[in-house]
C-alpha cells in the first residue's frame, strides 16, 4: 500500500543538470524523514541526502555536497534532488526512502521506491 514512485532520470552530460522527484502515497508522507540513495553497479546503495520532516534540517554525502540540493512540498506528498555540475561518477540507480528517522543511516528507512536511472556521460 506503501508506494514510493521516482522520476526525473535520463541521460544527462557532465556538468548538466537533472531533477529527481519522490512521490509518496499510503503514508503520511509529512510524518517521516525522506532520503536519497544511489547505487552503481558492483557497489553497495550509498547515501546521497537527507531531509527532515519539516524540511529545516538537510545532510549530504561528501561526494555531492554544493551540487545537491534535497528539498520536499508535504502538501504535494513529493521529494525532491536537484542534482547540479554532475559528473560521470554520479551515474547510478537513485532511490528515494521514507523513514522515521532522519539521517544518513540505511537502515533507518522503512520505505523504498523502485529507483530512477541517472546517467552521466562524460
Amino acid at each position: 500500500q506503501v508506494q514510493l514512485v521516482e522520476s526525473g532520470g535520463g541521460l544527462v552530460q557532465a556538468g548538466g543538470s537533472l531533477s529527481l522527484s519522490c512521490a509518496a502515497s499510503g503514508l503520511t508522507f509529512r510524518s517521516y524523514s525522506m532520503g536519497w540513495f544511489r547505487q552503481a553497479p558492483g557497489k553497495e546503495r550509498e547515501f546521497v541526502a537527507a531531509i527532515s520532516w519539516s524540511g529545516s534540517r538537510t545532510s549530504y554525502a561528501d561526494s555531492v555536497k554544493g551540487r545537491f540540493t534535497i528539498s520536499r512540498d508535504n502538501a504535494k506528498n513529493t521529494g525532491y534532488l536537484q542534482m547540479n555540475s554532475l559528473k560521470a561518477e554520479d551515474t547510478a540507480v537513485y532511490y528515494c526512502g521514507a523513514s522515521t528517522s532522519y539521517g544518513a543511516t540505511y537502515s533507518f528507512y522503512h520505505y523504498w521506491g523502485q529507483g530512477t536511472q541517472v546517467t552521466v556521460s562524460s
